[in-house]
Order: C-alpha cells, then structure tokens, then sequence
C-alpha cells in the first residue's frame, strides 16, 4: 500500500452515542429531581400556612373569646399573609364559639 493511497476508515459513532446517552440521562434525573423539590416545597408551604392559620385562629380566640368571621380579620388584625395565587382557602365560619372549618386547596400551575 503506498503512502497516498486512501483508505476507508470506519466511523464507530458509539462513543459518541454513549456520551449523548449519558447526556440524556442526566438531564431526566436532574429535572426529576428539581420536579421532586418543587413538590416537596409547595407540601411544606402548605403546612406552614396550615400552621399560620390555625395558630392566629386559636390567638383571636384566646384574646377576643371569639373566632374570627372571615380570613380577612386575621389578615388585617393578626398579620395573617399567604400567596394568595397558589393557594385558596375556604373558611367556613360555624358559629363565633366553635372552631372554624377551614380547608386549604393548592391551586394548579
């Protein structure tokens, strides 16, 4: 064989392919678990509302003897806040010396 001859060289694109494979790979388990932690702290922001709610319900109740009529009183004599697009609230009032039913719904993306 001369030098100037040319010979065919078989491409093997698996190295290639193994890399993109890997690639792949990594970028669905670091978007699960972005997915995951995103659920995990919309849970916990829930808890804590219930938890904020709940505590400045029984804080009117001990102060006043009553419980509050609406969300709105806690919101504007107790500092009661919460992200109002990601979550809706239903406070049922049964009477001023039962606890209020109240019921905390995540709302969709």
């Amino acid at each position: 064989m001369s030098r100037f001859q040319y010979q065919k060289q078989s491409h093997k694109p698996s190295g290639f392919l193994l890399s993109v494979c890997v690639f792949l790979a990594v970028t669905v388990i670091f978007v699960q678990g972005l997915s995951s932690l995103s659920d995990s702290t919309k849970r916990r922001q829930k808890e804590s509302l219930e938890n904020a709610i709940t505590r400045s319900v029984t804080y009117c109740y001990a102060v006043e003897g009553v419980y509050p009529e609406n969300l709105d009183y806690l919101k504007k004599n107790y500092g009661l806040a919460y992200d109002e697009d990601s979550f809706f609230v239903d406070y049922h009032v049964v009477g001023s010396n039962v606890l209020p039913d109240i019921t905390i719904i995540e709302k969709g993306d």
